[in-house]
């Protein structure tokens, strides 16, 4: 994907692990990760502090849709 301001490049792996289909910024990714935890959703891969500079964890929809959910660090 090339939207002139920002690039998205993917590359396929063969790994097992998830790979989100779409990615959602939002301001306090640690509030948001306990509400999808406490609500009992499914999150396939950690809370995590990326070295690339931002903060996310991949969670599933309830149609099994993998969703990275992220902040950059401040």
């Amino acid at each position: 994907m090339d939207m002139d301001w920002v690039v998205t490049l993917v590359q396929k792996t063969g790994s097992a692990e998830p790979q989100p289909s779409m990615t959602i910024e939002v301001d306090d990714v640690d509030a948001v990760h306990a509400n999808a935890v406490g609500l009992g959703f499914q999150v396939v891969y950690p809370l995590t502090d990326e070295p690339w500079g931002v903060r996310r964890f991949f969670v599933t929809d309830p149609n099994s849709v993998v969703i990275n959910v992220m902040s950059h660090h401040k």
